[in-house]
């Protein structure tokens, strides 16, 4: 595939002890590896996003949210601060006309909406909604946990991921106001935790990626009638047959070509790739395979798709290896880098 000669690569943090929850670094595509770039002084960054044009990267914080303008050589300037009026958010997206920013919150079960200023700025909260229910009586199921926001490409509407009352909740989004209304529930099975969602770009298949019963659920998507339809048609394991016990499955990403999709489980420290059949939406399995490290939180494939990175979390390293898609193969291709807490990556390329 064709790339561009040059990338950086974002990389979000928790911050024990250091005060630059993002870094950035130089992308070498050749021999699959990063060197340090530059660091933002960020509070807990751990989760970060980048406009659909590509222009602002925002990030979550302790304080709410930050967004950055991405400077030509992929350095990031700061451009404001915004609340969300409750406690820290653990992801968040735009929509697709760079309107509106979402935010979920693990913590206090919330979703919240901002509005997208002009210059890609922050601007004010636009809706808030406090998640419902009441799940099985154990640590993490009992109550809603928000863990994913994302729109459909249509723009039409945004899927939540409720990782603590195992459902996608989809809700339409008012354009104008900036306020959501619930249309529809995507069920899943008890005590899966769905903790990702990722939608092609065609706009016609959803992957859900569950935490704690280690597979993927495949939907079509389509609109009639001003309203959303999903059905489930695939449902495949982020584990082989055989593998560690307690095993949580976290990543959820696309290769930039969409050929691949690539997941990781925790415990078992293992990254996963699957083949994407765009025809019919089906994943096949090609590779589950140890990443050298503790808790892989976030894994991806290089935009070349002849390496993968995978984040860490509990080891604090990243990791790095050549990767052969046709035969199913990844091999370490070098020293671990030290980071710590890494939480998720992002591919960017500068001219």
């Amino acid at each position: 595939m064709a790339v561009k000669k040059k990338y950086v690569a974002y990389v979000s943090t928790y911050t024990m002890g250091d005060q630059h929850g993002i870094k950035i670094y130089d992308v070498d595509m050749k021999n699959g590896r990063f060197t340090e770039k530059d660091r933002v002084q960020i509070s807990n960054s751990s989760y970060v996003t980048i406009s659909h044009d590509e222009e602002f990267l925002y990030s979550i914080t302790d304080f709410g949210v930050e967004s950055y303008r991405i400077e030509e050589d992929g350095s990031l300037e700061f451009m404001n601060h915004a609340s969300i009026n409750g406690m820290r958010g653990c992801y968040l997206s735009t929509d697709y006309e760079e309107k509106f920013l979402f935010v979920a919150g693990y913590h206090d079960g919330k979703i919240t909406v901002l509005r997208l200023l002009g210059d890609g700025s922050v601007g004010e909260i636009t809706d808030e909604i406090y998640l419902k229910g009441m799940g099985t009586v154990t640590e993490r199921n009992f109550r809603p946990h928000a863990n994913c926001v994302k729109m459909t490409r249509d723009n039409h509407y945004l899927m939540a991921a409720d990782i603590g009352m195992d459902h996608v909740d989809v809700y339409r989004l008012n354009h104008q106001t900036g306020k959501l209304k619930l249309v529809d529930v995507l069920r899943s099975e008890i005590n899966s935790a769905p903790r990702h969602i990722k939608m092609t770009k065609d706009g016609k298949f959803v992957y859900v990626v569950h935490e704690m019963k280690n597979y993927i659920d495949v939907y079509t998507y389509k609109e009639e009638d001003d309203n959303p339809y999903f059905t489930k048609i695939q449902q495949i394991s982020t584990l082989n047959d055989y593998h560690a016990g307690m095993s949580a499955a976290s990543a959820l990403n696309f290769s930039a070509d969409e050929k691949y999709l690539i997941s990781s489980n925790a415990g078992d420290n293992s990254a996963v790739a699957y083949k994407i059949d765009h025809r019919t939406g089906m994943l096949e399995k090609l590779f589950c395979l140890p990443v050298s490290g503790d808790y892989p939180k976030d894994v991806a494939l290089f935009p070349d798709n002849k390496h993968l990175v995978s984040l860490n979390h509990e080891s604090g390293t990243m990791t790095f290896f050549n990767a052969d898609m046709e035969k199913g193969l990844i091999v370490m291709n070098g020293k671990e880098i030290k980071i710590e807490s890494p939480n998720c990556i992002i591919f960017h390329a500068v001219e």
